[in-house]
């Protein structure tokens, strides 16, 4: 039997879609895969069905740079509530714990979220995708199970207190991969001494990307509706745009033939380490690859050669 035929347009490109608040991550992408008719897409890391904002979207070839806006840096908007523990780290949960906040002061809140900006660790939530001898934490989390996880290391680059209408504060985040803004919330709550919870949370940032170009998902209907994927087509972001903020390196057509053969090169004036966006001579993107320890250029991640 020969393979069987994919469905759907090849079309490549990233899409940098604005979730709407009430769907989960991957609910949003199978929207704008049926929407775009694509055959292959992915997105680049999880928002809470609660959270909206920023969530690229790649498709055709540009999902074979979607693991380096997995590990891109992210950042946040988020509102907190002092003086009250949900379930859920969020206002989804369901109450378990009020204290009181008369005492404490803008002054303080200033200090402790400086007391978390650096690396820190963090103990991942119940009510996360994460996996416990194949089942989902929040699958356990439902049945009333809690299982031991092990703390992980995060970066918190910036916390920046940007409205404090106490019991309320609006902060945002500037963190690493694998930070969960709702656990950060818990645990500046107890340093508090009076618990917290997420109550609105907007992603702003993934990497290189912010939201000034966010597309909505009405506006995809509205194409679609209208049949224009050409139209649909222009929202689309060119695949090298994951990695604009790397070193670009340009090859001549033998370094670039022994390359795509899997061999590392030497560039001239290449940068002396690090990752990097490779090109051919007439600027047309190759992939990714990195510096190795002698100076040459190594392939890491590369398009379909043409």
């Amino acid at each position: 039997m020969g393979r069987r035929r994919q469905s759907g347009r090849s079309v490549t490109g990233i899409l940098l879609l604005n979730k709407p608040i009430g769907i989960t991550s991957n609910d949003a992408l199978q929207k704008v895969k049926r929407l775009y008719r694509a055959r292959k897409a992915g997105h680049t890391g999880s928002l809470d069905p609660l959270a909206d904002g920023l969530l690229p979207i790649c498709m055709g070839a540009a999902t074979k740079v979607s693991a380096f806006l997995l590990d891109a840096d992210k950042r946040y908007r988020v509102w907190i509530r002092l003086g009250v523990r949900t379930t859920t780290g969020d206002r989804e949960g369901e109450v378990v714990e009020t204290r009181p906040t008369a005492g404490i002061t803008e002054a303080e809140v200033r200090r402790v979220l400086q007391g978390f900006v650096g690396d820190i660790e963090q103990i991942p939530p119940m009510y996360s995708a994460l996996k416990h001898k194949g089942q989902r934490l929040y699958t356990l989390a439902r049945q009333g199970v809690e299982v031991e996880r092990d703390p992980r290391l995060i970066t918190i680059y910036a916390l920046s207190p940007l409205r404090i209408e106490l019991p309320d504060v609006q902060m945002d985040v500037h963190c690493s991969k694998g930070t969960y803004v709702r656990t950060l919330a818990e645990d500046i709550g107890e340093v508090l001494d009076c618990g917290a919870h997420v109550t609105d949370l907007t992603r702003t940032a993934v990497g290189p990307f912010d939201a000034e170009r966010l597309v909505e998902m009405a506006d995809l209907e509205a194409l679609f509706a209208s049949r224009d994927s050409r139209a649909l087509d222009e929202l689309l972001l060119p695949v090298d745009s994951a990695l604009q903020d790397w070193p670009a390196v340009y090859l001549s057509e033998d370094t670039a033939y022994y390359l795509r053969a899997g061999q590392p090169v030497l560039v001239p004036r290449a940068p002396t380490a690090g990752w990097v966006r490779l090109y051919t001579s007439d600027r047309r993107f190759m992939g990714a690859g990195e510096i190795q320890d002698d100076g040459r250029v190594a392939p890491r991640r590369l398009m379909e050669s043409g």
